[in-house]
């Protein structure tokens, strides 16, 4: 038979982490406002009409939080991203990445028929 004890050290720390998340992370809602400024530059979700600047629906998520951390260090030069990087926590970058790697990348669009 298990102890309650036993139960609240293993309950215990899966709890904390749930309760020390905060609550925007989990909200589709919350986190599109707080990836809607991209939107601006990289298009609706991160899909860019024309590759500049590129696209970044569908991306790596973990090649996308490394390239915000870099502009956010000044690692990687920037025309304006590495001031854009900084106004974030490395937590939000987190949740930024995740969110733009979850997004389905915009089809390739179709070639005009030839005209003659």
């Amino acid at each position: 038979m298990i102890s309650a004890r036993k139960v609240l050290w293993v309950l215990a720390p899966v709890l904390a982490a749930a309760f020390s998340v905060p609550a925007w992370s989990q909200d589709r809602a919350a986190v599109r406002s707080l990836v809607a400024a991209c939107f601006t530059c990289h298009g609706t979700d991160g899909r860019s009409v024309g590759g500049v600047p590129p696209a970044i629906a569908g991306l790596d998520r973990q090649y996308l939080l490394q390239t915000l951390k870099d502009f956010k260090a000044g690692k990687r030069p920037a025309t304006i991203m590495h001031q854009q990087a900084k106004g974030y926590t490395d937590q939000e970058l987190e949740i930024m990445a995740g969110y733009f790697a979850s997004v389905k990348p915009a089809a390739a669009p179709a070639t005009p028929p030839a005209r003659y």
